[in-house]
């Protein structure tokens, strides 16, 4: 807690904790990300206090309904930053968790600097550990994973960067950097991998990437779409892509947020509609299997001043259909204070999303284009900045 294009689609040592017997080797994953060391007063400014009782949480989702953490890893994360610090290989073997803000004293007190940390951990390990740590681009935020699981992008905040790694079994290697000219909040794949899309929350703009296996370019094709884009996702199908727009250079006053519809398979691909939700959209993901994305609207239900007229108790979860041929809202349902990661199920049966006021993490059943509590979760041991699945 941003012309033309033809032709451009197609169609340190730590150790992880055992909680519980679930065998890995069947297990389905979410990877979590837990701050614990900064919230907000009553004014809604943050307080940052001493580092050191982060952990990344490995759970096991293989029984959608009661879900089994396997590990807890104590990795530093933030909230400062878009939900998608983190990514899941699709062959669940690997999970990617980058460190947006590292933390030095500042008199008497902490404060954020860009960090540079990309912590590579084996899920194919009982339990999951730490095997590697890369150095990447400054305030790495936003991951993406390729399908074939072989190519990573990850956002860079402050360098205005974006970061192109190979995935070769556990080893994750950084190819290039690419200069994208300003901040960069979050990135993601075509399904079919040869292209990419990345947010530029600060100048309302999505650029696209073309990829030539491991080759990543940017020729400055950029698309305006609406007020500080800070999450971008592709549907499963690769027609749209999808950017969640907080407005007002990401701070919460109020106002409606939106989602900006991308049509990919047009020459050149462009805008083609703008989908009015509650205000400060953050959290974005497609389903896999159906016509369905959400976007977790935070309505005011953290890191603002108490008492103000927007301030609301819950956020609410925006469910899309993009089915037809058009992106439209079909429905919402609550989700618990300051929702930040959500997450589909690989079957997209199952939704999750990860509640950082309330310490858990939602679990919700598919319907249709409705989204139904099952009025149960997972507690979690600290306050949830993200989460990812394998999805997408």
């Amino acid at each position: 807690m941003g012309r033309r294009i033809s032709g451009w689609l197609g169609c340190g040592v730590v150790a992880g904790l055992l909680f519980g017997t679930t065998t890995l080797a069947q297990a389905q994953f979410l990877v979590i990300g837990d701050d614990n060391k900064l919230h907000w007063d009553d004014a809604g400014k943050p307080v940052f206090t001493e580092p050191g009782k982060d952990e990344v949480v490995i759970v096991d989702i293989k029984n959608r309904e009661d879900p089994k953490i396997v590990a807890s890893l104590p990795l530093i994360n933030t909230v400062v930053g878009p939900p998608t610090n983190l990514a899941i290989t699709p062959d669940e073997s690997l999970a990617l968790v980058a460190n947006s803000l590292a933390y030095q004293q500042d008199g008497a007190g902490w404060k954020g600097v860009p960090d540079n940390k990309l912590f590579v951990i084996d899920l194919k390990s009982t339990p999951p550990k730490l095997v590697g740590t890369v150095d990447v681009g400054k305030q790495p935020s936003g991951l993406a994973v390729n399908k074939s699981g072989n190519l990573l992008l990850i956002a860079n905040r402050a360098d205005s960067s974006v970061s192109v790694l190979t995935i070769k079994g556990q080893e994750v290697k950084l190819l290039d950097t690419i200069a994208m000219g300003d901040p960069v909040a979050a990135v993601a794949f075509t399904p079919d991998g040869k292209h990419g899309l990345a947010a530029k929350n600060t100048v309302n703009k999505v650029s696209l990437l073309d990829v030539d296996g491991e080759k990543v370019t940017y020729d400055k094709k950029d698309l305006s779409v609406g007020p500080y884009p800070y999450n971008v996702q592709v549907t499963a199908d690769g027609r749209f892509a999808l950017t969640a727009n907080q407005g007002n250079g990401g701070v919460a006053d109020g106002g409606a947020g939106s989602v900006t519809v991308i049509d990919l398979k047009a020459t050149p691909p462009h805008v083609v509609d703008y989908v009015g939700i509650n205000p400060v959209p953050e959290g974005l993901d497609v389903s896999p299997r159906g016509n369905l994305a959400v976007a977790l609207a935070l309505n005011g239900s953290g890191a603002v001043p108490k008492g103000v007229w927007y301030a609301h108790p819950k956020t609410i979860i925006e469910v899309l259909s993009t089915a037809t041929g058009k992106v439209r809202k079909v429905s919402s349902v609550n989700a618990g204070g300051l929702a930040e990661g959500v997450a589909f199920s690989p079957d997209g049966k199952y939704l999750y999303a990860a509640n950082f006021n309330d310490n858990n993490v939602q679990i919700y059943r598919v319907n249709g284009d409705k989204i139904v509590d099952t009025g149960k979760s997972l507690k979690l041991p600290g306050h949830p900045a993200s989460m990812r699945s394998s999805v997408p």
